[in-house]
């Protein structure tokens, strides 16, 4: 790789064009002007005109969803680069991460653009805290047995992470274990305590907690700052809070929230093309021995830096920033807007579909995102996590719907109770008709005396 460049770069020369139906500029120091076009049904539909029209897609929670505008723009970026790679690199790259960065910066209320890290996904950003904690141990700044807390319901493959890199290290994981269905936040905060409790036992520290935003199977918002607080109260060394569903879908704010590290996925709610994710580090003395796994000529500079460039790949998910604040602040209320009507429809539409099937929400509607748990009826006999994937098969293949299942453990002596929980999302493409789709599919199988014991493996 050639060595850095020392010609001055002007970065009004990179800002993006819009697209025709919106004229709104952001310029490279992020302010908006003028005030953008209101987008109308129609532009809403062209947007989305690429989703599967057979489809009622609900499950917006998983991959996300890009409109048709920033998949152009993404293409534009990508068009730059393979015109004139070597100019692009020297002269492009850097200064349009580092708005990205910068705009990162202000949408969540971080204090300094030094504190944003832009990567792949949260699981990137995961390791990245992880690796941090691992040398920790091996280093001996931590103690064979000290502790990692997480929540039982932590995204799977983090989960795995911290058994990769802290269980190997020497450190101790800890569960906790939250109820569901669930009924309130002091059910999760009592937990957690609990688990603090337990990891300082025969004179060990915990050193690493690790908070989801919003658990991602089952579904519900966490108290995440009241949690934090604990750990701050409980003497926790490291805070990472893993929101892959956060920002578009819960409220964001590094000041509020008061974490060591958050991390959020752009490409689930917050319509950028996958794969891109921020990673914010509190600004601390104790945090500048962190890396990017993966090393490459930055190595050194600091995490933003690093994470910049990592070799020769394709960064234009990450440019594409400036487009998708063009393109969320054409809604009422911009991004803040979007989130508040989607958690209000997604929650009015969960409530059709349990009176519809005698059932119940998994959680009550303020600890709900843009997604919510719904109740699915106990007759269709869902009796284990193959049976749950194999009604979502059969829910895709013969109705057109498209939603994840999530399969709970009946207790001891319960009577006929739900165990299965559809997850629905809502975005701004979803129709009332979608959700009505997977009503009346459900309930012609019930009407037809379906069980999954009649799906074959």
């Amino acid at each position: 790789m050639p060595s850095s460049h020392h010609h001055h770069f002007d970065l009004a020369t990179t800002t993006t064009t819009t697209t025709s139906s919106n004229h709104s500029h952001i310029s490279s120091n992020g302010n908006k002007t003028p005030t953008p076009t209101p987008i109308t049904d129609s532009d809403l539909r062209s947007e989305f005109a690429h989703h599967d029209p057979s489809v009622a897609r609900l499950n917006n929670g998983s991959f996300g969803s890009c409109p048709a505008s920033i998949s152009a723009a993404q293409r534009q970026w990508q068009l730059r680069w393979l015109q004139q790679p070597d100019e692009f690199y020297y002269y492009q790259l850097k200064p349009s991460i580092l708005r990205t960065r910068n705009m990162i910066k202000d949408l969540i209320n971080a204090d300094d653009v030094e504190e944003i890290s832009m990567v792949d996904n949260a699981t990137t950003a995961a390791a990245i805290v992880l690796q941090h904690t691992s040398w920790a141990f091996a280093e001996g700044r931590f103690n064979k047995g000290d502790t990692a807390v997480m929540l039982h319901y932590a995204y799977g493959a983090i989960k795995k992470s911290i058994h990769a890199y802290v269980s190997r290290a020497g450190g101790r994981v800890i569960d906790v274990h939250m109820p569901f269905p669930i009924s309130s936040n002091e059910q999760i905060i009592s937990e957690f305590r609990r688990a603090l409790e337990n990891g300082k036992s025969n004179g060990h520290k915990v050193r690493l907690a690790v908070i989801d935003h919003i658990t991602s199977m089952p579904s519900v918002v966490i108290p995440v700052k009241e949690l934090v607080e604990i750990c701050r109260n409980e003497g926790v060394d490291h805070i990472f809070v893993d929101a892959a569903h956060g920002i578009g879908c819960t409220k964001v704010d590094m000041k509020d929230i008061g974490a060591d590290f958050y991390t959020s996925n752009l490409h689930k709610w917050f319509f950028c093309p996958p794969a891109v994710a921020f990673l914010y580090c509190r600004k601390s003395d104790k945090f500048s021995n962190l890396h990017h796994p993966v090393v490459s000529h930055e190595y050194g500079n600091g995490l933003a830096m690093e994470s910049t460039w990592i070799g020769t790949r394709d960064y234009s998910a990450q440019l594409v920033v400036p487009e998708v604040l063009e393109f969320v602040n054409r809604f009422e209320g911009g991004i803040e807007g979007i989130r508040g009507r989607n958690h209000q429809k997604v929650v009015k539409m969960g409530e059709m579909l349990v009176k519809a099937w005698g059932t119940n929400l998994g959680s009550p509607p303020e600890m709900c995102s843009s997604m919510a748990m719904v109740g699915l009826p106990s007759c269709l006999g869902i009796l284990s996590d193959s049976d749950g994937l194999k009604l979502r098969t059969h829910l895709r293949d013969s109705f057109g719907v498209e939603v994840p299942i999530y399969y709970l453990v009946p207790k001891d002596g319960e009577v006929d109770p739900i165990t299965g929980y559809a997850r629905i999302s809502h975005q701004v493409y979803n129709k009332v008709e979608d959700y009505y789709k997977f009503r009346d599919a459900v309930s012609k199988l019930v009407k037809d005396g379906f069980t999954c014991a009649l799906l074959s493996d």
